[in-house]
């Protein structure tokens, strides 16, 4: 087992952070993973992508713009994330148990005994160059079905994530409105298109993480992402999480394979 444990920072948000990310709907909390765990987490990443390891998702299946048209085309077999990165290697797995992390998630979320969502992200996103699409604006919780629409994503930078390979970009508190049901396409993306989004996009903020980096948002928060500019593969290790008492709505996607238990 590797120590995940950072030498410069305890396991708790401060105050300041707990209000930025109750107005904000995110975070960035720095240096929250040592530099050898990096290297096992990217080299881990290398391996699974040559040859391939399942469960994958391709780029050309979720058809977001600038992806290709199909498995066929060029391109088509680039890989877009890994699942199921929980129970891919222990040092995923270290990761998402430490108390760095869950000791935050917990404060974020108002409870001590969580769950760790095998359904929704558990994945390691893997941006690469030439073949990577765009992701439009859009709210996690909109895929997804819960009692309470109240869960947090931890997305640690494996390497750095720059706009010019496709850095997150978020819409600071956009976690807390209401929209209408036509300021969003069929999809469910947030429309560019409308003047009553205009004002609302403005606001757009590129994320930009440091190797070793946590964002931490919420599920209602609007982000999007672009494309990798770059020549090297952006890497990004995403999990999700709820409290116990908040449970997936039977019968849907988020009830498929049972959470993980995490009391803190």
């Amino acid at each position: 087992m590797i120590d995940q444990s950072p030498t410069t920072q305890d396991s708790l948000l401060s105050d300041v952070e707990l209000a930025r990310f109750e107005r904000d709907g995110y975070i960035i909390v720095n240096k929250m993973v040592a530099v050898e765990v990096l290297a096992a987490m990217s080299a881990y990443v290398d391996e699974a992508l040559s040859p391939l390891m399942a469960p994958v998702e391709f780029e050309a299946d979720v058809q977001y713009p600038g992806a290709p048209a199909d498995r066929d085309a060029p391109g088509g077999s680039t890989p877009r994330r890994l699942f199921n990165a929980y129970t891919r290697d222990c040092v995923f797995r270290d990761w998402a148990r430490s108390s760095e992390l869950t000791q935050r998630i917990a404060q974020l979320i108002g409870s001590k005994h969580l769950v760790l969502s095998q359904n929704h992200h558990n994945c390691i996103m893997t941006k690469h160059p030439g073949y990577s699409s765009a992701t439009l604006w859009h709210q996690d919780i909109r895929y997804w079905s819960f009692d309470r629409p109240q869960l947090v994503n931890a997305w640690l930078a494996i390497g750095e994530e720059s706009m010019v390979n496709g850095c997150m970009s978020v819409l600071p508190g956009s976690h807390k409105l209401t929209l209408d049901r036509g300021r969003l396409d069929s999809a469910l993306f947030l429309r560019t298109d409308l003047e009553e989004n205009r004002a609302l996009l403005a606001t757009e903020i590129p994320v930009l993480l440091y190797p070793g980096e946590v964002l931490f948002f919420d599920c209602q928060l609007f982000h999007a992402a672009g494309r990798n500019g770059s020549d090297q593969i952006k890497k990004s290790l995403v999990f999700t999480y709820h409290a116990a008492d908040n449970q997936p709505i039977p019968e849907t996607r988020s009830d498929a394979t049972p959470g993980i238990s995490i009391d803190v």
